[in-house]
Parts: structure tokens; sequence; C-alpha cells
């Protein structure tokens, strides 16, 4: 897979593709639908995205929370093991988002990335102020002699599969619904920071990770898997939230707890995907019932995750090959449990 940040200059192997066009972000199901359907009109040329860096949302809103599943580096991965071969993330800024409907077409569908497919949803828009949308899309391309195929969404018991959807899933604590949804577990991914290693103190050392531009999915307590530089994965608990019992400060944090692990990982990249909600974080009178909580925590993570996975499996330099094609973690079937009983933070 190769990544583009620019339409202009292209080498002509990069040029000529079917392209699917969209923001793609958490590459669901629904944008696997749409790759399967631009493979199946042009199986005799590379199969590409265009997408934007940042999200259009981003720079139009600035001051929104959060809510990107997919950041660049993940999204890339995840397109790339649906068969994408090159991916163009233009740069949505100012400039780019003052061009009009034709230019876009004309000037960076047609004269830049050289497409000879192009596919999209119905509700694609593009151009200043929205200014083009499936039918202008249709009668251009059409005149400039580009094939389009509009993919109708993909649907299930509860309607259309959509990043929305996902998003709520995640912020209402239902991180195995996500999972379905995608086709893989949803993901963090960022740099171990320097704590206050008050984690080390009380018997459960945390590698601490900045939610940063990833959405905040419901506060509380998980069941986890991680993968390492080195491509391990291993299980683990992992807290997300303000720390209330210690007086964690407003900044919103994800704090992993990595079973049968010691090392340093400060300054390493690491991404955590979440299989199952257990409790919502709580303040507690104390670190001693909050030791005592974490450990109760922590034996129902690696129940859950046992039951998912059994723990032969999860010996060193294994864990790799349970991969689904999506490639952040083990798809199980974690049972779609709650826990909304009293807890730690």
């Amino acid at each position: 897979m190769r990544l583009f940040s620019d339409w202009r200059g292209l080498p002509d192997d990069a040029r000529g593709a079917t392209v699917a066009l969209g923001n793609f972000d958490g590459v669901h199901l629904g944008h696997a639908h749409v790759l399967r359907a631009a493979h199946s009109a042009r199986p005799d040329v590379p199969l590409a995205v265009l997408t934007f860096e940042p999200h259009p949302r981003e720079m139009f809103r600035p001051d929104d929370p959060p809510f990107r599943l997919t950041l660049s580096p993940t999204r890339a991965e995840a397109l790339a093991a649906l068969g994408v071969k090159l991916i163009y993330e233009l740069t949505f800024d100012t400039a780019f988002s003052e061009m009009t409907a034709e230019a876009f077409v004309t000037e960076v569908l047609r004269d830049g990335i050289g497409a000879r497919h192009l596919v999209c949803g119905p509700d694609f828009a593009f151009g200043h102020r929205r200014g083009g949308d499936g039918a202008f899309l249709a009668a251009r391309a059409e005149a400039l002699g580009i094939g389009l195929t509009v993919v109708p969404p993909l649907v299930d018991e509860s309607g259309q599969i959509s990043s929305s959807r996902i998003r709520r899933a995640l912020q209402d604590g239902y991180p195995e619904r996500a999972s379905l949804k995608l086709g893989r577990h949803w993901t963090i991914r960022g740099s171990v920071l320097h704590g206050d290693a008050r984690g080390r103190t009380i018997g459960f050392p945390t590698a601490n990770i900045a939610l940063g531009r990833h959405l905040e999915p419901a506060r509380g307590v998980y069941a986890v898997t991680t993968r390492l530089p080195d491509g391990r994965r291993l299980r683990g608990v992992a807290n997300i939230g303000r720390r209330p019992t210690v007086n964690g400060g407003p900044e919103t944090r994800l704090e992993v707890n990595l079973f049968d692990f010691e090392g340093d990982l400060y300054g390493e990249e690491l991404e955590v995907a979440l299989h199952a909600f257990l409790r919502p974080e709580r303040k507690f009178p104390g670190l001693d019932a909050l030791r005592a909580q974490i450990a109760a925590d922590a034996a129902e993570a690696r129940h859950l995750l046992d039951l998912a996975v059994p723990r032969s499996a999860w010996k060193e330099g294994q864990g790799a090959a349970l991969d689904p094609p999506g490639g952040n973690g083990p798809l199980d079937p974690v049972p779609p449990m709650r826990r909304r009983r009293p807890g730690f933070a």
C-alpha cells in the first residue's frame, strides 16, 4: 500500500485506479462493502481510496469534542488489510475547502489521480459548501469518460451500518457491538506517557496513553488486549477516565495494566483493543479499596478474555496469528455483558 498526500505530480503507476471516495472513519463493514463494489467494478486496475486529513468536521468545527474512530495510521492499515493499494489522503485545509465541485472533479479526480472508475455512497457530497452531490458527479463523470458506481448502504437489523452508530455504541459502553460493525475490535493507539506512578505503588503498574483526537468511549473499566511495538499481543485490564479517587484532573486518559508483563514502555507506541466493558468509573474512599477493586476487575477481565481465546493461545509470539483481516486483535465472541455493579476508578 502506498499513501499520497497530494493529487499533483503523482507517478504514472499511482494513477488510473478505481477510486472509492469518502472519509472512511472507522473503516467499518459498510466501508468494506463499498470497497468490494469498487473492486468488482474494475478488477483490472488498482483499488484506491481518496480521503481527507484532517476530517473535514475537525476543520469546520474545531471546538467539538474529539470524535475520530481511526486516525490516519490506523485507517491506512485497515484499508490496506481490505486490499487497498493506493490511498490519496488529501490535506483538508481552508484552500481545499474552497475548491468548487467542478474543480474537484476535473483537477483532482481526472487530471490529478487519473481515476478510471469512481465509487461512493448515495450521500457523498464534495466541493465548496458541499456544492457537488451524486447527481452532479454522475453527470460530470459521464462527460469525462470516468465510470461511476453509487453503492447503497449496508444495513443490519437496526439500520444502516455507519460511523455514527459505532460511536454511539462505544459511548454507551458496548465495545462488542462496535466490534461487530467494524469487523475487528476498536482500538486506541498512542505513545506511553509518564504518569505519577501511583499504579505501581499499589501493585498494578499501568501504561498511560492520552486519548488525543480519538473518540472518548464510556468512562470505566475494560477487558483489553494490547499490541506492543514488537508485535506481541498481551491481555490486560484498562481504565478510561479521570481517576476521581486520586483527583486525576480534567483530562480523560487510558491506563492499561498488562497481565504477566514486566518492562519499560515509556515513549513506545501501543495499540489497545477494547473487548468488553466491565463497569463505570467511580470514586473510592481510599487506595486500599481501589486496590481491591482493581484486583477484582483484573480477575474478571482474565476470565472474559479466556472465554474468548483460550489462555494457551496467548503464548508469546502467537497472538498475532489470531488477528482477523483488520489486524486489530482477535474478533472473538466476547459475551455481550455490561457490568453496572459498583466499581473502581
